[in-house]
């Protein structure tokens, strides 16, 4: 064979070798457009640790954990739980992520309102769009691009509040999630920091319902405020185990503040008392056996403020 026709073969040979790297790494990189990503099965004790940013209410690092696959929904949905009781009451009560509960295996949809709502829509490929509901809010969300295993996706609603977040198929569930209001302010920023499987050890989730919130900022005269409300039992699990309180108090010099919280029998569920220059942030806790109605008194001196949030729980653990 003469060396001409030697070089011919090799050449040809490179040719269709780069031809067939090419179609691989469009494959990969998701450079071709025709990507898609498909739905992650999940098994017993995958987990995932994020952190979670609102304007309110001081960060919070929790793990969410799978407790269960095939009990759910008549075999159909997850169960996402979290590693640490605390936490699991905090969640109840600040009612901040939306991804703890029960997850349908089809797209990985959390429930709002007893209904599923379809955050993701699998297969995952670039420009699909759909609309879901979360936040009290209605969204139309697109793929904005689909990279490897990773896609980004942008969720939009009529008041101008948008959904940033990324599906990374490498750790099965989002690698970051950020609400943003109309005003432009991050109401929920969720951050994943680790990821792992075969958790082991017990996993809470606190089923919760609002019961009572309130806001009081005083600066002015003396003040009291006297308010009442009514606790019924959560609409589809029955009475609640317990009440989860959330408060924030501060209290200037010379100020002061007292709050009682009382049941249908004037026994006190809640005493708390703060002087001149205390303050307290992020204070969590339970109240057993909530009963019918409750009576709840605050008054405040000088110049102070008191935030307080009620919920009902009921509480589930599994064993891993």
């Amino acid at each position: 064979m003469s060396r001409i026709a030697t070089v011919g073969i090799v050449m040809i040979m490179m040719i269709t070798s780069l031809a067939g790297c090419t179609g691989i790494s469009n494959g990969i990189i998701g450079s071709s457009g025709d990507e898609e990503i498909s739905v992650p099965e999940w098994e017993l004790g995958d987990n995932w640790l994020y952190t979670f940013s609102t304007p309110d209410y001081s960060d919070d690092t929790t793990k969410l954990v799978v407790a269960t696959t095939d009990i759910e929904e008549n075999g159909t949905a997850y169960m996402l739980a979290i590693s640490s009781i605390g936490e699991a009451r905090r969640h109840a009560v600040l009612n901040h992520n939306p991804f703890l509960g029960r997850i349908t295996h089809d797209d990985l949809s959390p429930f709002e309102n007893g209904m599923s709502q379809t955050v993701l829509d699998f297969p995952l490929s670039r420009n699909k769009a759909w609309s879901f509901s979360l936040f009290g809010n209605d969204w139309n969300a697109i793929v904005t691009s689909v990279d490897s295993s990773i896609a980004s996706i942008r969720a939009t609603a009529n008041d101008g509040s948008s959904i940033d977040y990324i599906f990374d198929g490498n750790i099965a569930f989002f690698s970051s999630f950020i609400w943003t209001d109309s005003e432009g302010v991050i109401q929920l920023k969720m951050k994943n920091a680790d990821n792992g499987v075969g958790h082991t050890g017990d996993v809470y989730f606190v089923r919760g319902g609002d019961l009572y919130s309130n806001n009081w900022y005083n600066t002015g005269p003396d003040a009291e405020f006297v308010d009442t409300f009514f606790v019924s039992d959560h609409p589809r699990d029955g009475e609640w185990n317990e009440m989860i309180y959330f408060l924030d108090a501060s209290c200037g010099g010379g100020s002061t503040i007292s709050l009682t919280l009382r049941d249908h029998t004037s026994v006190s569920a809640l005493e708390r008392l703060w002087g001149p220059g205390a303050e307290e942030t992020g204070t969590l806790g339970t109240i057993p056996y909530p009963s019918e109605e409750y009576t709840l008194t605050a008054t405040f001196t000088g110049n102070t403020h008191l935030r307080i949030l009620l919920a009902g729980g009921i509480t589930y653990s599994w064993n891993l």
